[in-house]
């Protein structure tokens, strides 16, 4: 283990995708001075949209709310498709310098608190050399999301070894995977099954969405005529802001009105879906069990879904599986689906802190056992930020508040000559619901024992609402008894220049 002393950082930052990102250029704009380091595994910028590069891989969220608030997405295109959001992101560091801050091909193994100290030590591995190496920090964020990015979720079908066709998950796409003329079956129902079907339609012999049960599926226009009109009479930068408040107050107003109001925006969401559909069409297939909410809306673009359905090229099956044969797979109806290619849309496998162990003064820290501060700081783990964004709004929306309060807090340790933070919570606040509150997707609830759990009530509760966020991650004051500090000049003599506070 190489020890370089020369890498010490006031901030160090685990991810370079949307978040981490995100996180550093607020740093840039409210903190200029401080040493940042960002740690990225991949060797590009961009996380998931570095990652995912299946056919026609875009956006779930509209843009000018997925975009960052500080850089509003600059096209009037609704969904965006991962190669214009990957740029986006890698434009957005250049911008405000911070490329320049990231080490790639660094894998965390194991960060470290030390109290004597205050700070933190970082274990990473260069994958391509084999070396394992020491970074050190005061302050450390943690913006790497919540999927395991080596594997994907692959559950084990009854006979998939006799399958004589080739078989793919979404997560690890072959380059130049030719499925021209193939009979193509999908497994899955969410937004990666939703986006795959239209975009391979076309090329394919056919391709048939096999799913176990239905989601609620939302058409939004692919294109933003209103900001288009606009555009002719208002400043563009206007124009793009005033997009942006009105998605974020429709996408709230979307879930709201399915939380209270579950059997109209049920029978809304399926009328949606009807009338892009032929007369005779089977809307078992459209109906889901559950309300609305209780898991993510799949959106798609113009219809694009419903379109291929119409044209004959594509079709939905809703059975279960009872095996797979030599030539596709034998649903438990009876009826058999002729593939070439399967593809296992079947879901993330979620991961927090990217894998890495986590311990404070050789006490392990471990997700799954502790609540979160106001969604972003980490219970009795000192100078630690997690950048988690939401699941029942477009990801940034929260990424970015989270940024602002650790950048507030930040500035509150600097004025108040403060070097160490650490939340504590009551004995008793941990409750066995996780952070993504009422969420009943599969990727959820089999990720649940890795993700923090939910609290009694504010701030060890995340609200997962937008307005309620804003409130008390910007507005109310950051001090607060549940967080305990420690200033910068507690310590001895000795240890005083070793401990100076963040930033000065």
């Amino acid at each position: 283990m190489d020890h370089d002393a020369g890498l010490a950082s006031d901030v160090l930052i685990i991810g370079a995708g949307l978040s981490g990102i995100g996180m550093a250029c607020h740093l840039a704009m409210e903190h200029p001075d401080l040493r940042v380091t960002i740690i990225e595994r991949r060797a590009a910028m961009g996380g998931t949209w570095d990652l995912f590069r299946y056919p026609g891989v875009r956006s779930d969220s509209d843009m000018f709310t997925f975009g960052y608030a500080f850089r509003p997405w600059h096209a009037l295109d609704v969904m965006a498709d991962g190669e214009s959001i990957r740029r986006y992101v890698m434009e957005t560091a250049q911008q405000y310098a911070v490329d320049t801050k990231i080490r790639y091909g660094l894998k965390v193994v194991s960060a470290a608190w030390a109290s004597e100290q205050r700070r933190w030590t970082v274990n990473v591995l260069d994958e391509s050399r084999g070396q394992t190496s020491a970074l050190t920090c005061r302050f450390l964020i943690v913006c790497t999301g919540y999927y395991n990015y080596d594997r994907g979720h692959l559950p084990h079908f009854p006979g998939e070894e006799q399958f004589r066709g080739l078989r793919v998950h979404p997560q690890q796409w072959p380059e130049g995977l030719d499925y021209h003329g193939k009979r193509v079956v999908i497994i899955g129902s969410g937004a990666t099954a939703v986006t795959l079907v239209p975009a391979m339609a076309p090329d394919a012999a056919h391709v048939t969405m096999l799913q176990r049960s239905p989601s609620y599926i939302l058409s939004l226009p692919r294109f933003d005529t209103i900001s288009a009109v606009l555009e002719r009479f208002l400043p563009k930068a206007l124009v793009f802001r005033l997009a942006r408040r009105r998605n974020i107050f429709l996408t709230r107003l979307i879930y709201k009105a399915a939380r209270r109001w579950p059997d109209k925006v049920r029978a809304f969401l399926i009328n949606g879906v009807r009338k892009h559909l032929p007369a005779d069409a089977d809307m078992r297939h459209f109906t889901p069990d559950y309300a609305p909410w209780d898991q993510r809306l799949c959106v798609v673009p113009d219809a694009d879904l419903f379109e291929a359905i119409k044209s004959g090229k594509a079709s939905v099956a809703t059975d279960g599986i009872a095996r797979f044969t030599e030539g596709g797979i034998r649903l438990q109806s009876g009826e058999e689906l002729q593939a070439d290619i399967v593809i296992t849309a079947t879901g993330l496998e979620m991961q927090t802190l990217g894998g890495m162990t986590l311990q404070v003064d050789g006490q392990s820290r471990v997700m799954g056992e502790l609540v979160t501060y106001k969604g972003v700081l980490l219970q009795d783990t000192p100078n630690f930020g997690c950048v988690f964004g939401y699941t029942n709004a477009p990801w940034t929306l929260k990424a970015d508040l989270a940024a602002r309060y650790l950048c507030r807090l930040l500035g509150y340790m600097h004025q108040r000559g403060i070097a160490v933070v650490t939340p504590r919570a009551p004995a008793d606040e941990r409750q066995e619901e996780t952070i993504m509150g009422s969420l009943t997707s599969g990727y959820v609830q089999r990720g649940a024992p890795v993700l923090p759990r939910q609290g009694r009530a504010v701030p060890w509760r995340v609200l997962n609402n937008y307005e309620r966020d804003c409130e008390m991650l910007l507005e109310q004051p950051v001090e607060d008894a549940a967080l305990e500090v420690e200033r910068a000049d507690s310590q001895d003599d000795s240890a005083k220049a070793h401990s100076a506070a963040l930033i000065g």
